[in-house]
């Protein structure tokens, strides 16, 4: 750029005193250093956008390549999955097929817990002190308050 030094910023004060004259130059000043102040603003605005596109241009290839490793993984996958389910197919399959004569099938014990409790008369609840009723929060304070002594 310009190389503006002591000397030659003197010698533009002097020109611009000589020839503007001593009552407008502080007004000049003002102006020209409103001028300057906009186009330093303008040009700090200009430097930002170029680095925000920049920056986003970055952000863009960085997802591009994390998309492209992300569907590496994910046919990875599927294709060990694949692998796996068929390897699975024909391990169960030749299992099955050497079970021992007269052996039988797996049965899940289909558990029936609630016929089982209810099952258990009520006589014997009582006398074992198992809750046949639930009481609410009310019943329950009623019944278990304290007797005041008249």
């Amino acid at each position: 750029m310009i190389d503006l030094g002591l000397s030659k910023m003197m010698l533009i004060g002097a020109v611009a005193l000589i020839v503007i004259g001593p009552e407008k130059l502080p007004r000049v000043a003002r102006t020209v250093g409103t001028l300057l102040g906009k186009a330093q603003r303008y040009v700090n605005d200009v430097k930002a956008e170029v680095n925000r596109s920049m920056e986003l241009d970055e952000l863009r290839k960085m997802k591009e390549s994390v998309e492209t490793a992300a569907r590496d993984v994910e046919t990875s996958i599927h294709s060990t999955a694949a692998d796996f389910e068929k390897h699975w197919e024909d391990a169960t399959s030749t299992a099955l097929d050497q079970r021992p004569p007269g052996f039988p099938e797996y049965r899940h014990p289909k558990k029936k817990w609630r016929l089982k409790q209810g099952a258990v008369p009520h006589w014997f609840k009582a006398r074992s002190g198992v809750r046949t009723r639930a009481l609410s929060g009310a019943a329950r304070v009623a019944k278990y308050r304290p007797q005041k002594f008249n």
